[in-house]
């Protein structure tokens, strides 16, 4: 098979050395070892990173003088060596995952750790997608990538004994056995991992970093190299978002290896789902009828919603390879036992060795989040030399001597004993209660819950808000702007829902209001005393919204408007004056590389935020004031970009300024169906004005 940039692989590079680290304790204790050695830089990019991660390797508690766990020993550093610079990356994730992640990662991971650790919370991706990839990279001349993440319920040696004593959460919780795969490499192959980590992380953060290339040579010296000068594929999932580009080299990968396979498929993945992999085999199969394929994952899924979305797609995956190959394929999972006692292996790694041909570790599950949902990095070697064929049977016996309870030159006997058949090896090893036992799933079982909610967990390619609108405009809008659009519709919805719920829920009495303006308007410093009522309530976020509201019904839709337009403008660049006082640092610190972002959405791209945030009755355009304020943003050119972005929201409110009080205090039917269609003004106005804007931006030169 031939490793083609732009097909199969994003790029390839060049490794000195390249390392298969199996399980987490022989991947803990290398990355430890790397960073202590760090003298410029460390990029953390993952689904999951916890600040009480035992960061240690099998041997026991660490004797390098540095803390155990990972927040801390990040610390320890950073305040040893102030010239290093640290940066995570932690997906930004979802609600649904939050009962098993670190609860407050930016107080533990920015605001609890010196100035030298950045941490970022990834969420550029689309809607409903994860950032998937784990990687580190340590000053561009080591790089680690698989399927360990750097977090807890992660730890264990190969050993997988039922009884360890360290494999328990900080609770002190244990949890079963658990295996996983990573791989590490140095020179070319590095410094690209590490290109890969500054464009997601300038992606997120909208801040450029610099290579950290210095010489320095962080190969941890218990870890001895399985390969050397060898040629590292790197192969991606990147979903389209935004300006980002989508990429599939990950999924073309797997096909074109599955096509290249000739005697045996060895796999070990989490998930087994993806149905074009599954028909891939099958006719793979069909055509080599020598060929066998042995599949390692788990015996059942640990979370109620991965059970319930993946395992109907197991089930159909493995029906698919068994119509086709029979007894030449084996889907099996790694089992302890102890005297009476037995308990399943957590498979997490995601590896697949064709022949002795082609070794691949990575990130990429066998589901179809990994083949086009979410972002994913795979690291691919393909032998060129019969050294490296040696090199990548030797990985194979070993990872199935290990769920065997035997070493890998017992399993390298075993397989060559059994003429080369995986199965026949697998079945017939065991030792110390270690065995690979068949998984039987319940195809009943499977079927439990409607396809719809299995499409949502496990989509072929993103799905949400984005589609729907692109669908709904008959493609008519860029796909840049399309996150922008989401918000601008739910901001008008939730006003439409705010009215509604304004009688239940006074957020803030408009009867009130309108009457403190009305007595107001009875003075000779109306125009002042209404500026200062709009400067008071920036202040303390009162609903912007209610006082527009209230000056165009006192004072008419055109006095109105002026005085709304003076007012809100005052306030803006009152609590911009705030954000110039506090200095960019003292925000850094707060929000952290999502500074960079705002910064650049109100310098460059805030129409339609601004209008979004201004109309929706809970003042968050506040932030977003203190962060142009204290980024240094030219005044005029806030104030005039924040004058646009108000306009369609001003004139809108101001046109039906009596009707709008009226909704808001006693609707009516008519009433209602007025604001409906105000709503649906002031957001035709906003795509207007955007697009205008938008437009003037991509002829600037």
């Amino acid at each position: 098979m031939n490793l083609t940039p732009g097909r199969n692989v994003w790029c390839t590079a060049k490794a000195e050395r390249a390392a298969i680290l199996v399980d987490a304790a022989a991947y803990f204790g290398a990355v430890r070892a790397a960073m202590i050695q760090a003298r410029r830089s460390i990029l953390v990019a993952g689904w999951d990173i916890h600040s009480q991660t035992r960061l240690t390797g099998g041997d026991g508690a660490p004797d390098d003088g540095y803390p155990e766990q990972f927040a801390e020993f990040l610390g320890a550093l950073a305040q040893e060596r102030p010239e290093l610079d640290i940066r995570l990356l932690l997906w930004d994730f979802s609600v649904v995952y939050a009962a098993e992640r670190d609860p407050f990662p930016t107080l533990t991971l920015r605001w609890n750790t010196p100035r030298g650790i950045r941490l970022c919370m990834d969420d550029c991706v689309p809607l409903g997608s994860s950032q998937h990839q784990k990687l580190v990279v340590v000053d561009d001349a080591l790089a680690f990538s698989g399927g360990i993440d750097m977090t807890i319920r992660r730890w264990d040696t190969s050993a997988h004994s039922i009884d360890e004593p360290r494999r328990v959460d900080p609770a002190g919780k244990p949890y079963r056995p658990f295996h996983d795969v990573q791989m590490m490499v140095d020179g070319e192959a590095a410094r690209a991992l590490g290109d890969l980590v500054r464009a997601r992380w300038e992606n997120a953060a909208c801040e450029t970093l610099a290579p950290a290339e210095c010489g320095n040579d962080p190969w941890p010296a218990q870890v001895a190299p399985d390969f050397e000068h060898v040629t590292v594929g790197i192969a991606r999932t990147q979903p389209r978002y935004e300006d980002e580009p989508e990429h599939y080299e990950v999924e073309q990968l797997f096909l074109d290896s599955i096509d290249a396979a000739e005697r045996s498929i060895y796999i070990e993945n989490q998930f087994l789902t993806a149905p074009r992999i599954a028909e891939r085999l099958a006719q793979r199969l069909a055509e080599r009828p020598e060929l066998e394929v042995l599949i390692v994952t788990l015996d059942s899924h640990d979370s109620w919603l991965e059970a319930h979305s993946m395992l109907a797609g197991r089930v159909r995956f493995t029906q698919t390879l068994k119509r086709a190959g029979g007894d030449r394929v084996l889907v099996a999972h790694p089992q302890v036992a102890d005297g009476g006692r037995s308990v399943a292996t957590m498979v997490h790694a995601k590896v697949m060795i064709v022949d002795d041909a082609i070794l691949r570790v990575g990130s990429a599950n066998l589901n179809n989040r990994s083949m086009g949902a979410d972002t994913e990095c795979d690291l691919v070697i393909v032998a060129g030399s019969d050294n490296e064929r040696r090199r990548i049977a030797h990985t194979r016996a070993r990872l199935i001597g290990d769920h065997c309870g035997v070493t890998a030159d017992e399993a390298c006997a075993a397989i060559e004993q059994a003429g080369g058949s995986l199965i026949a090896a697998a079945r017939a090893l065991r030792r110390d209660g270690h065995s690979l036992e068949p998984i039987v799933d319940d195809p009943e079982r499977a079927g439990e819950l409607p396809a719809v909610f299995e499409n949502i967990a496990d989509p072929e390619r993103p799905v949400g808000a984005e589609s729907f609108l692109t669908r709904a405009f008959g493609g008519y809008l860029p796909a840049r702007h399309i996150g922008t659009m989401t918000k601008v519709v739910a901001a008008g919805l939730l006003v439409l829902g705010v009215a509604l719920a304004w009688q239940f829920v006074p957020l803030a009495d408009p009867n009130t209001v309108k009457a403190a303006f009305a007595a107001i308007a009875q003075s000779h410093a109306a125009p002042v005393l209404v500026v200062g009522a709009f400067l008071a309530g920036g202040l303390v976020s009162f609903p912007v919204t209610v006082l527009i509201g209230a000056t165009a019904a006192v004072f008419g839709p055109v006095t109105g408007f002026c005085y709304a337009t003076a007012g809100s403008l005052a306030s803006a660049l009152a609590t911009y004056a705030v954000g110039a006082a506090l200095g960019k640092r003292t925000l850094l610190d707060l929000l952290g590389p999502t500074l960079n972002r705002l910064r650049q959405r109100v310098a460059r791209r805030g129409v339609v935020t601004v209008a979004a945030v201004r109309l929706v009755p809970i003042a968050p355009f506040t932030v977003v004031n203190l962060v142009a304020g204290a980024s240094g943003i030219p005044v005029l050119a806030y104030a005039a970009g924040t004058l646009i972005g108000m306009l369609p929201g001003l004139i809108m409110i101001s046109a039906v300024g009596h009707q709008l009080a009226r909704v808001f205090t006693s609707p009516s039917t008519s009433d209602l169906a007025l604001l409906a269609l105000f709503v649906a003004g002031w957001v035709a106005l906003s795509l207007a004005v955007q697009a205008a804007v938008s437009r003037y931006w991509r002829m600037r030169p």
